[in-house]
């Protein structure tokens, strides 16, 4: 691992770690305390994202030179496949979850997510867009690429996913986390482009950002409807 990968690695960590001198000084500015994890993770987050592009530029210029990365064409299919694949590693997941180890669905970290953004509703772009792309870089370009020159694609996947699901500290859905690693590693291998899985990342967190966040007081009006268009018809049925 090169010198500059370590940098990006510790950049990362001071990131995720600098919550605690962050919160105490939004605190002394008197930031209302519900919003605070919020903002700070908006400027954390941003300036991390910005030094660790920096770090990586010699990378990204030398990417354009490698031959065995597939086209655009293809990368964009790939995708659009990796979006689905993603989707159904959690759904298999999450079965095997419930109906094996006997784990209720649902998370408590998503949920926590959800507060915050409803909080600071900037909060979503850390959610949908910065956060894949620091943890695609960190986790798959970084460490599963260390790790994939040394073992092969099982061994690399299953340590790196692992990692990653541990940072998310929803050690209950620890498989839910693992499977979602598996598929954004092979996305990686297969196209040899981190955009890849980049993309396919962004695209899940901002499918539940959406939907839990924007959409999620209108998703209860919907289900009131629904249950009293339920209640109608029963009336109705007795009726008749």
């Amino acid at each position: 691992m090169t010198k500059r990968y370590w940098w990006v690695l510790i950049t990362y960590l001071v990131v995720q770690f600098s919550i605690i001198p962050g919160a105490f000084l939004l605190h002394q500015l008197n930031v209302p305390l519900e919003r605070i994890p919020g903002i700070w993770s908006m400027i954390s987050f941003s300036l991390g994202l910005i030094i660790i592009l920096l770090l990586l530029t010699p990378d990204m210029k030398a990417r354009h030179l490698e031959r065995d990365r597939i086209d655009r064409g293809e990368a964009f299919r790939w995708t659009v496949i990796g979006i689905f694949m993603v989707f159904a590693a959690q759904y298999a997941a999450a079965l095997i979850e419930m109906f094996l180890l006997g784990i209720e669905p649902g998370s408590e970290n998503t949920q926590e997510i959800v507060e915050l953004a409803k909080a600071f509703p900037a909060f979503i772009f850390v959610i949908a867009i910065i956060g894949p792309i620091l943890e695609e870089i960190v986790f798959r370009m970084i460490i599963f690429g260390a790790l994939y020159k040394r073992f092969n694609f099982w061994i690399a996947g299953f340590i790196s996913s692992l990692i990653f699901a541990a940072v998310h500290f929803d050690f209950t859905h620890l498989l839910v986390y693992t499977a979602m690693g598996f598929v954004f590693a092979f996305l990686y291998v297969k196209t040899k482009r981190i955009i890849v899985p980049i993309i396919a990342h962004i695209s899940i967190n901002m499918f539940v950002a959406v939907v839990n966040v924007l959409l999620a007081d209108k998703l209860e009006d919907w289900m009131e409807q629904l249950e009293q268009l339920e209640q109608m018809s029963a009336i109705i049925g007795g009726i008749l």
